[in-house]
């Protein structure tokens, strides 16, 4: 690929050993900014790459969380492996992994082993529960931690079920939060000279997401009621119909909302002493819903948006992905962009939702072939050609 300006990551090494997405998704952020990251992998791959829809037998699945990485297959239930792995980090300047709690331990890289290997290593965990507690031990998944963290509890319709968001939010929270973390340690690193741990429990990550539905639960320890597409603090706020479908409105507060029924002539309802504050506007949501429904349906969604949108109201319609990726602002923000893979087809993924205007993020490795970099990355460590075919043959490493 050609030669693009640095990251502002540039120089920071990275090894990768997670696998599926919570870990991948921290490490594909990391190597956006222009880290260099190498993704151990065992010899079968991360699962990832045998899953959902494939172009010329690659995974996209994979590809949306594995650019930007070097690929390297190395067998870590072997004392060879093991010492590779050591050799790497022990001039490396972050771990990332994403195994049960007490993994590393077993493999002889706890955190005093590590520390002693390099003083300045930044060792970043992402697991389910975290490292201590009673469920240390609990195997977790995305819907496991929406469901135990309380995030699915209160999503969906009053009288439905809970429900679970369809992204894998928990897996992409702990991401997130593990780049920021491994970040801070970096910038840490800088005053003090010596890494740390950084740890970061998906169950966690959605707990703290639960913003004011916590805050009210604290206020008054009763458990949200399921309130659909509407806010459960707020009234009038959710989707509302026109003549030809639904636009979502946020009236997040008076000042919005006297500008939302000013523009349908409901300006009324703001001084009616029946809906005059937001308590009894959430009393009455559905006399008022119904009002504003009719008043909605004489005109499309493109009237209301246009007039409301020119008002300072927040309003947009709900879009399918095709929308989406049509959607001239998306395209504007180059929220799709194309990424290849390594001897391979190219596909489209999402794009860099961080936007830095001295050194952006952009696509400066493939999404790697399984084991691709091996030999490059043996050869960096100072192994002779004979001693990486040794590994090779010996299936210590792969290419």
């Amino acid at each position: 690929m050609a030669e693009a300006a640095k990251g502002p990551l540039d120089g920071l090494r990275v090894i990768d050993l997670t696998r599926v997405l919570s870990g991948p998704f921290c490490t594909m952020i990391l190597g956006d900014l222009g880290a260099d990251v190498i993704k151990i992998e065992p010899p079968k791959g991360d699962p990832v790459r045998a899953q959902g829809t494939m172009t010329e037998g690659h995974s996209g699945y994979f590809a949306g969380f594995n650019r930007n990485k070097r690929s390297m297959v190395l067998d870590l239930y072997s004392d060879e492996g093991r010492d590779v792995l050591r050799r790497l980090l022990a001039d490396a300047d972050v771990l990332v992994e994403n195994f049960r709690p007490g993994t590393l331990q077993k493999m002889g890289l706890g955190e005093d082993d590590l520390a002693r290997l390099n003083p300045r290593l930044i060792v970043a965990s992402i697991n389910g529960y975290g490292s201590t507690g009673p469920y240390v031990d609990r195997p977790a998944f995305d819907f496991i931690a929406q469901a135990m963290s309380g995030f699915m509890g209160v999503n969906g319709d009053p009288d439905g079920p809970p429900m679970r968001a369809a992204a894998p939010v928990s897996d992409l929270v702990a991401g997130i939060y593990a780049a920021l973390g491994v970040l801070a340690a970096v910038v840490g690193r800088e005053r003090t000279g010596k890494g740390q741990t950084v740890e970061v429990a998906m169950v966690n990550g959605l707990i703290s997401l639960l913003a004011y539905l916590a805050s009210e639960y604290f206020a008054t320890n009763r458990v949200p009621e399921r309130t659909g597409n509407d806010h459960p603090l707020v009234y009038p706020y959710g989707l509302f119909t026109c003549s030809d479908g639904q636009i979502a409105v946020a009236n997040s507060h008076d000042q919005i909302l006297r500008r939302f029924l000013d523009r349908l002539d409901l300006g009324w309802v703001m001084t009616d002493p029946r809906y005059d504050s937001n308590s009894k506007r959430m009393a009455a949501r559905e006399e008022l819903r119904e009002m504003i429904n009719a008043r909605m349906a004489g005109h499309s969604r493109d009237h209301w948006l246009a007039i409301l949108n020119a008002a300072g109201v927040p309003c947009g319609i709900v879009q399918d992905l095709h929308q989406v990726f049509a959607d001239p602002q998306v395209k504007a923000q180059q929220m799709v962009i194309d990424v290849p893979f390594q001897d391979g087809p190219t596909v489209k993924v999402p794009g860099f939702p961080i936007k830095l205007g001295a050194t952006p993020c952009h696509v400066h490795r493939p999404v790697p072939r399984l084991g691709g970099g091996t030999r490059t990355i043996l050869a960096e460590l100072g192994l002779s050609e004979e001693e990486i075919a040794g590994l090779l043959q010996r299936q210590v490493a792969g290419d």
